[in-house]
C-alpha cells in the first residue's frame, strides 16, 4: 500500500519526507499508521513527546507578536495560497486519507473540497474584524472596541474528518492572528502532516503553525497546564470534552468544542417518503456512520413507519462494501473498539425487543473491520443505542404517535448537536425547530455544514461555534478603549 500510494504522489507533498513522516519537533519514537481496511502498514511517523509539546509552544508564543501585529491584508494573502496549494494537491491528499483513514476516495476528494473552503472563506474574514465606535455616555470621552487575537492557540483533531476539522480551527485562529499547536488523532497523522507542509510552503513564517504528532495524554496535557495557551479548540468524544474542560480551568482558557452527537431523525405522516428515505441513509451512513452528525435514532410517524421500515431496509441493502480506492458506499470502521460497539450495539437491542431487518454483523470475507450496514426495527427507548453515541452504521428505528412524545424522546439525551426533520406541515415544522433542544436542525434535507454557517450544539454536545464569523471571533478578544484628549 505505501509503495502504491508513494509512487502517486507528487513533488508538492513528499520531498519533505511525509512518507514516512515527520512531525513538528519529533523525538526518536515511532508510531505505525495502519490501513483500517487491510491492516497493512502505510508508514512509520516519528513522534514527539513532552518536551517536544513544549518546545512547540515556544515556537508559537515566539512568533505571535509578529503574526498578530502583520497587515491582514498579508495574513489573507497566505491564507489563500494555502488554499490553493491544498486544491492543487487534492488527489494526493485524498488519497493519504484513503490509507490511513479508510474513507471512500469520493468522500476523501469532496473533504478535501470542504477542508479548503475554510482556508478561502478565513482569509477574508480576517479583512473584516474592525474596530467598532461606542455612543459615548461620559463627556468629552471617545470610546472603541477592538478585537484582538488571544495568543497561542491548541487545536485538537479527530481521525473521521482529518483534514477538515484542522482547516476548519487553524484557518479561523491563523485568520484571527493566532498562532497554532495542532495534535492530530494518532490514528491520522498523515493528512495532518501533508497540510501542515502545504501551510509551510505557502509562507507561514516560522512557529506560526506547530504540527506535533504524539500520545494525546502527553501532548494535550502539557497545553492545558500552559498559561501561555490561551485558547483550546478540540473536537471528539463528550467524555474527553469533559476531561479537558477540567485540565484547562487553572488557566481560564478560551474553550471551544465541538463533542458528540445523537441526532435523531423524525419523520412525520405526509412527509416525501422518496425524500425521507433517500436522506436517511445520507444521514446514517456518510463517513461508514462515523461522523457526530450521523443520525442515530430514527423516529418514525406511526401511520408510516411499516412503510418506510421496508423502503429504508430496501436502500440500505443496495450500499456496498469495499476498500477505499473502489471507491464503495461503506469502508471500513477506523479500528476494532468500533466494531466491538456495533457488535455491543446490536445485540443489546435484539436481547430488548428489537428486529434484526438486516446486516447485523462483520461482513468476514472482506476483513474485520467491515460492519454491515444495519438496520434494526421496534427499537425500545431503553436500549443503549438510543442513548449512546453509535458511530457506526447501526440505525435504529422506533414508532411515535404525536409531536409532544416525539419531543420529549429526541430531547431526551445529554447530547444536542443537529436534528433531522422530515414534513410538509409548516406550522409543524416551526413547532418542531422551535421546541428541539439542538444547535442545528435540517428540515427535509442532511447537508447543512459549510464554512459560512456557525457549527456547534447544546447541551453536552459542545462549547462555542466553529465556522462562520462565530469560528473566527472564537479566537479574538474584545478590548475596550476609553480616550480622553483633555
Amino acid at each position: 500500500m505505501l509503495d502504491d500510494i508513494s509512487s502517486r504522489l507528487t513533488d508538492k507533498i513528499t520531498d519533505s519526507g511525509l512518507l514516512p513522516g515527520r512531525g513538528d519537533f519529533a523525538g526518536e519514537g515511532r508510531l505505525a499508521v495502519r490501513d483500517p481496511a487491510t491492516g497493512e502498514l502505510v508508514a512509520q511517523v516519528a513522534i514527539s513527546d513532552a518536551t517536544g509539546a513544549r518546545d512547540a509552544v515556544d515556537a508559537a508564543d515566539r512568533a505571535f507578536g509578529a503574526w498578530a501585529g502583520m497587515l491582514p491584508q498579508h495574513r489573507a494573502a497566505i491564507l489563500h495560497r494555502w488554499h490553493a496549494m491544498i486544491l492543487d494537491a487534492k488527489e494526493d491528499l485524498a488519497r493519504i486519507m484513503v490509507a490511513e483513514q479508510g474513507k471512500p476516495i469520493s468522500e476523501a476528494r469532496g473533504e478535501i473540497d470542504y477542508a479548503a473552503s475554510f482556508v478561502a472563506f478565513y482569509a477574508e474574514e480576517a479583512l473584516r474584524p474592525n474596530i467598532e465606535g461606542v455612543t459615548s455616555h461620559l463627556p468629552d470621552a471617545e470610546m472603541e472596541l477592538w478585537r484582538e487575537p488571544v495568543g497561542v492557540a491548541a487545536l485538537i483533531t479527530p481521525w473521521n474528518f482529518p483534514c477538515a476539522m484542522i482547516t476548519r480551527k487553524a484557518a479561523a485562529a491563523l485568520g484571527a492572528g493566532c498562532t497554532v499547536v495542532i495534535h492530530p488523532s494518532a490514528e491520522t497523522p498523515l493528512s495532518a502532516l501533508a497540510l501542515s507542509e502545504l501551510a509551510r510552503r505557502s509562507g507561514f513564517p516560522e512557529g506560526v503553525v506547530n504540527t506535533v504528532i504524539g500520545d494525546a495524554a502527553t501532548i494535550v496535557g502539557e497545553w492545558t497546564r500552559d498559561a501561555r495557551v490561551r485558547a483550546l479548540s478540540f473536537t471528539g468524544s463528550t467524555e474527553i470534552g469533559r476531561l479537558l474542560y477540567r485540565q484547562c480551568a487553572d488557566t481560564v482558557k478560551r474553550l471551544v468544542m465541538e463533542l458528540g452527537g445523537h441526532a435523531p431523525f423524525i419523520v412525520f405522516n405526509g412527509a416525501d417518503i422518496d425524500r425521507a428515505v433517500s436522506e436517511a441513509v445520507k444521514a446514517k451512513f456518510a463517513t461508514s456512520g462515523q461522523d457526530c452528525l450521523g443520525a442515530n435514532r430514527f423516529y418514525i410517524h406511526r401511520p408510516v413507519y411499516e412503510e418506510f421500515c421496508t423502503r429504508f431496509t430496501a436502500a440500505v441493502e443496495k450500499l456496498r462494501l469495499g476498500t477505499g480506492m473502489d471507491d464503495p458506499d461503506i469502508g471500513p470502521l477506523i479500528h476494532d473498539r468500533q466494531i466491538d460497539k456495533q457488535n455491543a450495539h446490536v445485540q443489546d437491542a435484539l436481547t430488548k425487543g428489537a428486529r434484526l431487518l438486516t446486516g447485523g454483523g462483520v461482513d468476514e470475507a472482506l476483513g474485520p473491520l467491515f460492519f454491515k450496514p444495519t438496520v434494526l426495527a421496534d427499537v425500545p427507548d431503553e436500549a443503549a443505542i438510543m442513548s449512546e453515541e453509535t458511530f457506526g452504521p447501526v440505525a435504529a428505528l422506533s414508532v411515535f404517535d404525536d409531536e409532544d412524545e416525539v419531543i420529549a424522546r429526541a430531547n431526551a439525551t445529554e447530547y444536542g448537536l443537529v436534528a433531522y426533520v422530515h414534513s410538509m406541515d409548516p406550522r409543524r415544522i416551526y413547532r418542531l425547530t422551535r421546541a428541539l433542544q439542538y444547535g442545528m436542525v435540517a428540515v427535509n434535507r442532511t447537508k447543512v455544514t459549510g464554512a459560512p454557517i456557525p457549527f456547534g450544539g447544546m447541551k453536552q454536545s459542545g462549547i462555542g461555534r466553529e465556522g462562520a464569523r462565530q469560528g473566527l471571533e472564537a479566537f479574538t478578544e474584545i478590548k475596550y478603549v476609553c480616550r480622553d484628549w483633555a
